[in-house]
């Protein structure tokens, strides 16, 4: 009896910590997204003009993954296989197309989005910052593809402007009346949806997970901070030439640059706004007492851009690569990226895994217990963030850029190849690079490796299925 009474409790005990397990609570998840920042813009890839304390920290806390890709180069479209799991060459999203009134190509309602899975797995979502994938009210509508809250720019184009003249907040205008429909500059419109985003976090508790998607608009286009602190600092320490652009006031235009005498100092303060905003966010989180079963990831969503007087080259912004902003080589695509987790990452590690946008949806219904959608061409990273199971590998990955007459880029280990002008000459010539020996991708060596060539062009023509609604060569709108 006693032998069987001991059996008993040793079942019992099994189980009921077979039941712990299964009942671990799952991660919440902040997805933070900067736009247009360059690899080399941070501290911990190496940038030595502009001071990234928070973000430094991240990285010295969590891992950093060195060889992590946007979906493309340009913001749509990479947003579109962020929030899908399909790159750019089935991705219903390739180009930044613009729709009447306000906004951008919806996003199909058969898409099955990350927010929709982790939605439908029990998660609270918002979005806040800049959504460009579908107008209020179309069925790309944040509130319609799992989001249960939004605040910020709906449209893109109008996302180029810092004080603009409203904002969304789910179905509802608000109209920033100080600003006085770009004529002042009163409402600086990051600091407003930063404002909600806290508010987002204060609201959640360790009763339910959530999902915080921060497409934060910093340090993309205009460059323009408000005169504060940060700005002080960096003002006087660079050598600068004057932007003339289309200042606000009575002839501003919604999509138009501002002028600025000062365009270093204010890239710099820029950059240093949003890790100041990424530090608030991890100070609510530890406040809230949420902090330590919070994957926060931080990345952006292409390379860095040269409009309204910006100056990669001065900030060294896309670090030892080639190329900026709708271009496909390294410094277009490959961007910084962090995973921060504590407890579950290890401090101050790194990752080469070979990964993109696509591979965010899978690995985040795998954290939340769920499924992803199948057909999709992610796969999840869980297990390099956990350093649990075995850690399933790309054989390749591809891109595609739908301005400029298309550009197309596989990645295949250490090879790369990039076609130019794919849409007048979808068999031409490939450029083919060992990022292994040449990072920046200066030789190119299609003739001395041609079977190596046709092998990754083949690979281009298999993982493209034309889009009637993005051709290649469509112009940006």
């Amino acid at each position: 009896m006693r032998f069987a009474f001991s059996y008993t409790v040793i079942l019992i005990l099994s189980f009921a910590s077979m039941v712990r397990a299964q009942k671990a609570p799952r991660p919440n998840i902040v997805f933070i997204i900067a736009d247009d920042l360059g690899y080399g813009d941070v501290g911990f890839n190496g940038q030595k003009k502009i001071k990234t304390p928070n973000l430094d920290r991240l990285a010295a806390g969590g891992m950093r993954f060195t060889q992590f890709y946007a979906g493309t180069s340009v913001c749509a479209p990479s947003r579109s296989s962020l929030i899908s799991g399909h790159h750019t060459g089935h991705t219903y999203i390739r180009g930044n197309k613009g729709v009447l009134p306000e906004g951008q190509e919806p996003i199909a309602d058969s898409v099955v989005t990350v927010a929709e899975v982790l939605q439908q797995a029990g998660y609270k979502t918002g979005a806040f910052g800049k959504w460009g994938l579908g107008p209020t009210g179309s069925v790309g509508d944040p509130n319609r593809q799992g989001f249960d809250a939004f605040y910020g720019y709906n449209c893109q184009t109008l996302a180029h402007r810092y004080y603009p003249n409203h904002l969304w907040e789910n179905d509802r205008k608000i109209v920033l009346e100080a600003n006085e429909n770009l004529r002042q500059t009163k409402q600086y419109a990051p600091d407003l949806i930063q404002a909600k985003a806290l508010d987002f976090v204060e609201a959640q508790s360790n009763d339910q997970p959530f999902f915080l998607f921060l497409p934060y608009i910093l340090p993309h286009a205009e460059l323009l901070v408000p005169d504060d602190s940060l700005f002080q600092y960096y003002k006087g320490k660079f050598p600068e030439k004057s932007y003339v652009g289309n200042a606000y006031g009575n002839d501003a235009t919604r999509g138009g640059y501002t002028s600025q005498p000062y365009p270093h100092a204010t890239f710099a303060a820029m950059v240093a706004r949003l890790d100041w905003y990424v530090g608030q966010i991890v100070a609510k989180l530890k406040e809230k007492g949420l902090d330590k079963n919070t994957l926060i990831i931080f990345t952006s969503d292409n390379g860095p851009h040269i409009e309204g007087g910006a100056d990669p080259d001065f900030f060294d912004s896309n670090g030892p690569f080639r190329g900026y902003k709708r271009d496909l080589y390294e410094g277009g695509i490959r961007e910084p990226f962090v995973a921060y987790w504590p407890g579950t990452i290890k401090a101050g590690s790194s990752s080469a895994y070979l990964g993109a946008f696509w591979d965010l949806l899978p690995t985040f219904g795998e954290l939340a217990g769920t499924n992803a959608p199948q057909g999709i061409d992610g796969l999840s990273f869980a297990a390099t963030l956990t350093g649990r199971g075995k850690q399933p590998q790309h054989s390749y990955l591809y891109w595609e850029f739908h301005e400029q007459n298309g550009k197309q880029a596989v990645r295949q280990g250490n090879w790369k190849a990039i076609r130019l002008n794919a849409g007048t000459q979808p068999n031409g010539p490939v450029e083919l690079y060992d990022l292994s020996k040449d990072p920046g991708e200066t030789t190119n060596l299609a003739l001395k490796h041609p079977d190596k060539a046709k092998e990754l062009a083949q690979l281009m023509h298999q993982s493209h299925v034309p889009s009637a609604l993005f051709p290649f060569g469509t112009a940006e709108k």
